[in-house]
């Protein structure tokens, strides 16, 4: 269910708070395609040949498949059509992929040394009969490393067959519940954009809402409780730094991060005097500038991608809308119009649009915004949305949803055409964040 726009605020819970290092989960995020046309260009990615005593303990082929797969962009052809099994260039014929109608081919090599592997790729284009790609890595044993190389594989297959730098070597960050009651346990995480590999960064008793990553991807901002539990606030986290302790940003109740591009500054929705308002926040030195001035509710701000401007969710107009709003401050301009409800925008990396929660009719959904047309278009079928945001790329949104009485996470390809569902085995997942470096 969509939380109300004050709401996220003022839950609370009644047991202690464990802050610590990162450690490993065993709740994982699994993925389950659940729709999708069987369209995309058709990608052969053949069996990488081994070499030495001891296979990897991840199946680098399957995984880079699987990525490709999941964007929307592709459809993986399966090995039990393959005629031949390359793992060299001379071993390539074009005219038995041709055959199957693959039109891009990729094969490869994981090679046994020392303590680690050394995997190598190519990329051809299979009716120009021109390699496209190709490169050669030197990994560890672990399957972190491992499902890393896949992953970076994968964006360079990706950007050299659509001209667009691939995401399946970021992370993501979101949070789990478990339990009922008094006896609830939020963790916040942080995990490969293909849910493993999953880290715990918070584990609460306290709600833990809107984590949000720095540009820089080693900081998050989020809310939750303090030890004082005298209200939720915004705390900052270094991922990086074992020894480092979170820090409150403010003495105050402040809900809805969004970092600024530079990463110099937060936007935050603040209360004082009954009313909440959009302020800006110099990390550096805490020095707090008020962004927009209305008797309404002004929350969940976001930063359009070349700093000028953020829009935010405002009921100055008796229901919650989009308003954009100077960077400097200013006159808050009104964007949507169409919809009883719109709520929670963020840019996408271009600008040029806004993922959303629109309301239509009694249902709310997924909505891209067209900035420039104003035009509105619904991407899911009427559900309990929450929290969307874009790729690093922008060509897939990111958004919290029920399914099955639980909370899970749903990725779709921009155009919705492929869709893919992030759950955990136990509890629930929701307040997805994706970052946008490497890792």
């Amino acid at each position: 269910m969509r939380l109300n726009l004050m709401t996220k605020m003022f839950i609370a819970g009644v047991l202690a708070l464990v802050v610590g290092p990162l450690c490993v989960s065993a709740q994982a995020l699994t993925i389950e395609i659940t729709e999708g046309q069987e369209t995309g260009m058709p990608i052969a990615v053949v069996p990488f040949q081994f070499q030495g005593h001891q296979r990897p303990s991840e199946d680098i082929r399957q995984i880079v498949s699987a990525n490709l797969y999941r964007s929307g962009r592709f459809l993986s052809l399966p090995p039990d059509n393959f005629l031949r099994h390359p793992s060299s260039h001379d071993q390539v014929r074009f005219r038995d992929w041709r055959l199957i109608k693959a039109e891009a081919l990729v094969i490869g090599r994981v090679k046994q040394v020392n303590d680690g592997y050394e995997v190598s790729f190519r990329l051809y284009d299979v009716y120009k009969q021109k390699q496209l790609a190709g490169y050669i890595f030197t990994v560890g044993s672990g399957s972190r490393e491992i499902r890393q190389i896949a992953h970076r594989i994968s964006d360079y297959i990706y950007e050299a067959l659509t001209g667009v730098p691939g995401v399946f070597d970021t992370q993501i960050a979101y949070v789990t519940t478990e339990g009922s009651g008094n006896n609830k346990l939020y963790q916040l995480k942080v995990a490969q954009s293909d849910g493993h590999h999953d880290q715990t960064v918070l584990q609460t008793s306290y709600p833990v809402l809107s984590p949000a990553w720095a540009p820089d991807g080693k900081h998050l901002a989020y809310v939750s409780f303090g030890d004082d539990k005298r209200g939720a606030t915004i705390w900052l986290q270094n991922l990086y730094c074992q020894n480092c302790k979170r820090e409150k940003l403010l003495e105050e109740r402040v809900s809805s991060p969004a970092w600024s591009p530079d990463g110099r500054r937060l936007a935050v929705t603040l209360y004082r005097n009954g009313n909440s308002d959009i302020y800006i926040i110099e990390i550096s030195t805490r020095r707090l500038r008020r962004l927009t001035k209305h008797p309404g509710i002004d929350t969940e701000a976001s930063w359009s991608p070349n700093g000028r401007h953020l829009v935010f969710t405002s009921n100055r107009s008796g229901r919650p809308q989009i308003y954009r709003i100077s960077a400097a401050g200013g006159r808050a301009e009104r964007l949507t119009k169409v919809g009883r409800e719109n709520l929670n925008a963020s840019y996408s990396p271009d600008g040029k649009q806004l993922v959303m929660v629109t309301k239509q009719g009694n249902k709310y959904q997924i909505g891209v915004f067209y900035v420039d047309s104003r035009e509105l278009e619904i991407l899911t079928d009427p559900s309990a949305v929450e929290s969307p945001t874009f790729s690093p790329n922008g060509a897939m949104i990111m958004f919290a949803t029920q399914k099955g009485g639980k909370g899970v996470l749903v990725a779709v390809s921009a155009d919705g055409e492929r869709q893919n569902i992030l759950r955990v085995h136990q509890g629930e997942v929701r307040e997805p964040a994706w970052s946008s470096r490497k890792q």
